[in-house]
């Protein structure tokens, strides 16, 4: 049962939970793009290549593991119908290895403690995610699914932004706001706490103010092992049931593709930068800022479109113009031109990720809605090894950041037209 709200809460506890995208996007921007991976490649790894190599295999382990342990873990949460203390197990997770990251100094003999922790709060990120996205169908009408999603998502990119800004001008450029000494790369690595301490503050408002759905009687009354085995069989219910419900089947195929381009895209965009348009961190992290305008903008903006034209239609034109601003960005020598293409990207990044939320929310049976989004998260990261795998690979092959980053234009063309197959949201679905 969704959980139940006055109309005078039903507001605070939509804006509470789209608040969660303003913590989470700390993570993805200063750790997996624009600040840690771009110093680890740089100054941690024993040069660029290897570097990008090794950040490309921890993000494709990391991304198996997410695959195989996501949809169990929603299934099992799904027997007590509680969402919250999942959540808050894996978002502590996240926090606490973003904070030891501090740890990590310029020398190849912290590679091994950089990955493993980088892949830990890459874990705990996205095993919070799968919670955090079940959560919106029981707290938003159906004609507002939309909206919300992309609104959360802007938030989440304005809050990228702001972090950022405080990281340039507050630790990383010359005469920042605080003291941090410059030896042993402390003023970049003091980024790592800050971000740590962001994502734990603004998480809050969720915690407190956001219900969660009443625990059942049958979840609640389970042992841990009893809910694992049945989760076990949940998902293999779930499986089934894909196959069922044809249109999502082919919906959770297409952004199995899609969505590994963008998560490959992140994972590297940072490191991109710096090795081959010698960009430094504090250009990295203006980029970012500017990065993060342009994303906000596009997944507000677009979140109207998508309760007027639907998720599929908005999907479809915001990969269609990805895919065409990467293929200039790989193929460009000009900074200028790298920096204008990349921010037009911007705009179509957060319409693609709210969107994809927002069709399964609207096309997905109630009674099985808890099973599609623990598949939601597993067509997020079964291939998520592929594109960072491929990145790492053909950039050794190559010896060529262009040519390993080509790997992105494959996987969101695959995505494009599978998009083209996926039919349109039903009118008494909207």
């Amino acid at each position: 049962m969704p959980p139940v709200m006055t109309p005078r809460t039903d507001r605070c506890a939509l804006w509470s939970w789209a608040f969660y995208d303003w913590a989470n996007s700390s993570f993805a921007a200063l750790v997996q793009t624009f600040v840690f991976a771009a110093y680890f490649a740089r100054a941690v790894a024993e040069n660029e290549t290897v570097g990008t190599a090794q950040w490309g295999s921890m993000m494709g382990i990391t991304g198996v593991c997410i695959a195989l342990g996501g949809p169990l873990l929603g299934a099992v949460a799904d027997r007590s119908g509680r969402r919250k203390p999942w959540l808050g197990l894996f978002t502590g997770m996240c926090i606490l290895a973003t904070a030891a990251l501090w740890s990590i100094e310029p020398s190849p003999e912290f590679v091994w403690p950089a990955l493993v922790l980088a892949g830990v709060g890459t874990l705990g990120s996205e095993y919070a995610m799968i919670f955090y996205n079940a959560m919106l169908p029981d707290l938003a009408e159906p004609k507002a699914i939309g909206r919300w999603s992309g609104w959360g998502w802007g938030l989440g990119y304005a809050g990228g932004l702001v972090l950022l800004l405080i990281a340039l001008y507050g630790f990383v450029e010359v005469g920042a706001w605080f003291a941090v000494s410059r030896e042993k790369a402390m003023h970049v690595r003091a980024v790592m706490p800050l971000t740590a301490c962001w994502y734990l503050i603004f998480c809050l408002p969720l915690f407190l103010w956001t219900p969660d759905a009443p625990p059942s009687s049958a979840g609640s009354a389970l042992p841990l092992g009893q809910s694992v085995k049945q989760g076990i069989a949940q998902v293999r219910l779930s499986l089934k049931e894909v196959r069922k419900y044809r249109d999502i089947g082919i919906f959770l195929l297409a952004r199995l593709f899609y969505n590994d381009g963008l998560t490959t895209m992140f994972a590297f965009g940072g490191i991109y930068a710096a090795g081959t348009f010698g960009m430094t961190p504090s250009q990295i992290i203006l980029f970012g800022v500017g990065l993060n305008v342009t994303a906000g903008l596009g997944a507000a903006g677009f979140a109207w479109m998508d309760d007027r034209l639907g998720p599929r239609r908005t999907i479809q034109i915001s990969l269609l113009c990805l895919t065409g601003c990467a293929a200039v960005i790989l193929s460009v020598r000009s900074v200028s031109l790298f920096w204008g293409f990349g921010l037009v990207m911007g705009f179509f990044v957060g319409p693609v990720q709210a969107s994809s939320r927002s069709y399964l929310a609207h096309v997905a049976p109630a009674e099985i809605r808890g099973e599609m989004f623990g598949l939601f998260a597993l067509s997020g990261k079964v291939t998520s090894f592929l594109g960072p795998l491929l990145v790492g690979w053909l950039t050794v092959a190559s010896g060529s950041q262009r040519g390993g980053m080509s790997a992105i234009l494959v996987l969101l063309g695959v995505g494009l037209v599978g998009m083209f197959l996926v039919p349109p949201v039903r009118e008494n679905k909207e």
